[in-house]
């Protein structure tokens, strides 16, 4: 799948009080523990995707899957590109990690996707349009931020 070629829907970020190892950690533990969870397996079943449980190298590393997604790319410290698909959409979502400073890192998570035909178009207003999804990524970002500097 061709990132660049999925339309952006936002981006969400994050100062964090840790390096950027640990930052990278805790987004890995912290997306395994999410994803994993019995009611997303569910769903992702519901939806028709085909990554539905978890599944390859852990942490999570080029090759590994969760539900509703796999990992297209992992540069350690840099990045994690997760990709999936469903009946209503296709998508990704990146993870950056920039340095904002001695001992702090910028966490960045970029949505982009596509929703086609007229049940993506309602797909998106549920779930885009509600603000149901930017909710969510925020708190990814703030359960990440909150690990990295309990553990960092």
């Amino acid at each position: 799948m061709e990132i660049s070629s999925l339309p952006h829907v936002d981006e969400h970020a994050q100062i964090v009080a840790a390096d950027a190892h640990a930052v990278w950690q805790s987004v890995g533990e912290v997306l395994d523990r999410s994803f994993s969870e019995g009611r997303l397996a569910g769903y992702a079943r519901l939806v028709g995707c085909p990554d539905r449980t978890a599944a390859g190298p852990r942490p999570l590393a080029e090759g590994s899957a969760c539900p509703g997604f796999h990992v297209l790319s992992a540069d350690p410290d840099r990045e994690l590109v997760l990709v999936g698909r469903h009946y209503f959409s296709t998508y990704a979502l990146v993870f950056r990690l920039d340095t904002a400073g001695p001992g702090r890192t910028r966490l960045r998570a970029e949505t982009r996707a596509r929703f086609p035909g007229p049940f993506g178009t309602l797909y998106r207003l549920l779930v885009i349009g509600t603000h149901g999804h930017a909710f969510a990524v925020r708190r990814l970002l703030a359960a990440v931020r909150r690990r990295a500097e309990n553990v960092g």
